[in-house]
């Protein structure tokens, strides 16, 4: 099996060294760049199976780095912040970014978070079956199975389903899943999303371990 590649923009050397230590000794192939530029020049020149992103960066910053990469590609996006205000966090998360870590972090845990969102990606891009506890989304037949029974409810309710728990814990605002589920044709207004939203959570018990919650001020997640 190809080692997977991934890349590490940080202008923080110290930084970008540790990482490079700790992802090495779990078999990955690490490349670094100092500032988004340079980062963006290796990311569009060879594929990456994941991106470990600084925010505050001379020349080019994350924020921006990361709507660039997000133009062109899905490959998973995990940012570096010494900044704890939930106010980057979100706009990380709206601008495209899978993950964050607050600076300092634990190596080891930058590592499991690492696995985790790789681990994420490959499920996603391998089956259009979706399981969980209880529950089993198969968008080839279009057929939601809740505590062992089939649950009819229209096509975009599926697909809104489908597209969340596809992503599980990653936020996305109602405008986001208007174009992704709805598409650039649609023009309806975020309330189309609560009442899709309300009728989804109407299906299901509250005990569950997962859920569609309301990041507020932001929009919804399928947590687990």
């Amino acid at each position: 099996m190809a080692k997977q590649n991934i890349l590490v923009i940080d202008d923080d050397k110290n930084i970008r060294e540790v990482v490079k230590l700790y992802l090495r000794k779990e078999g990955y192939e690490v490349s670094e760049a100092a500032d988004g530029a340079i980062g963006l020049d290796l990311f569009f020149g060879k594929p990456y199976d994941l991106v470990l992103l600084d925010i505050m960066m001379p020349v080019l910053d994350g924020m921006e780095t990361v709507k660039r990469i997000r133009a062109k590609s899905n490959v998973p996006v995990i940012m570096l912040t010494a900044k704890g205000e939930t106010f980057d966090k979100v706009l990380a998360l709206e601008l495209g970014a899978d993950d964050y870590i607050v600076k300092p972090f634990d190596p080891k845990e930058l590592v499991a978070r690492v696995k985790a969102v790789i681990r994420r990606s490959t499920q996603e891009e391998r089956s259009d079956i979706l399981e969980f506890p209880d529950l089993s989304i198969d968008m080839e037949n279009y057929q939601v199975i809740y505590r062992g029974k089939e649950i009819q409810m229209p096509p975009k309710e599926i697909e809104l389903l489908h597209f969340l728990a596809a992503r599980p814990n990653k936020v996305f605002t109602r405008d986001q899943l208007l174009e992704q589920v709805w598409g650039f044709e649609y023009f309806g207004d975020s309330r189309t999303v609560d009442v899709h939203v309300k009728r989804l959570r109407e299906k299901f018990k509250e005990e569950e371990p997962w859920r569609i919650k309301t990041v507020w001020g932001v929009g919804y997640k399928f947590e687990v």
